[in-house]
């Protein structure tokens, strides 16, 4: 076989050890879930009338333009789980196993890597699901949801890639749950939950610059079938540059760990 076949083989044998862990531990599948769905229930729910009144509409209103907000902050969520996932293995002493095994190295990241984008991709489903039961509806098009989904697997991938990085720089299971915090707490600072445009003058020039916000506004256009704008493309270079940074970030941090 070819050292590309190779590879291919090794990171699909890391695929199913990972998918393995996540059903023998659903509750670290399901977390990622549950949190979105609570705080879709909260802000529906306990302050959905008023924000949605103060946005010139009602609680359905506000469910309509709240979800695509709480989808996207579901999938930067499911970042703590990798962080977590890449930390323990190399703490724990299974990469020093790995190390003896005739193994293609770079197969143990994209092992870790594409399972916790498919793990996040189904909770999503569990949190559209959800949103769908409580009453929000799309006009999207079939194609608009294929695209949807498209760009929740770009921003799955990017997001993983990054965690996967902060958890090889961590020492313990505990710094590795909260170092990717600041990522999840991004999509507060963005057009999530209220119009960027309503926000404070300094608040408001973060919130239209950082990476969630064209990310939130891409998929809340394609799923209420509305124009888009540069929202698709900046979205897209976002995700192109965060996978980039935290690829080369840990190869690099791996490549450097495995050598001592």
């Amino acid at each position: 076989m070819s050292t590309l076949t190779y590879a291919v083989h090794d990171s699909m044998t890391m695929l199913r050890r990972n998918l393995k862990h996540a059903l023998r531990y659903p509750s670290v599948s399901l977390g990622a879930a549950m949190m979105p769905i609570l705080m879709l229930l909260l802000f529906v729910y306990a302050f959905g009338d008023s924000i949605g009144a103060g946005m010139g509409g009602g609680r359905d209103a506000y469910l309509e333009y709240l979800t695509p907000g709480i989808i996207i902050m579901g999938v930067a969520a499911g970042a703590m789980s990798t962080s977590i996932a890449v930390c323990s293995d190399m703490t724990e002493g299974i990469i020093n196993r790995f190390r003896t095994m005739n193994i293609t190295r770079s197969s143990f990241m994209t092992g870790h890597v594409v399972g916790s984008v498919l793990q996040t991709m189904v909770s999503m489903i569990l949190v559209v699901g959800f949103a769908l039961a409580i009453g929000f509806r799309s006009d999207a098009s079939p194609l608009e949801w294929l695209a949807a989904a498209g760009l929740l697997a770009a921003v799955a991938f990017a997001v993983t890639w990054l965690s996967a990085a902060l958890g090889l720089m961590s020492k313990t299971v505990e710094s590795a749950s909260n170092k990717p915090l600041l990522v999840q707490f991004l999509p507060f600072l963005g057009s999530a939950f209220v119009p960027a445009d309503s926000m404070s003058p300094g608040l408001r020039w973060f919130a239209e610059n950082q990476p969630f916000t064209p990310m939130t506004e891409t998929l809340r256009g394609l799923l209420s079938g509305s124009a888009i704008g540069d929202n698709g493309w900046i979205s897209l270079a976002w995700c192109a540059g965060i996978s980039l940074v935290g690829y080369v970030w840990s190869r690099s941090l791996f490549n450097s760990t495995t050598k001592r």
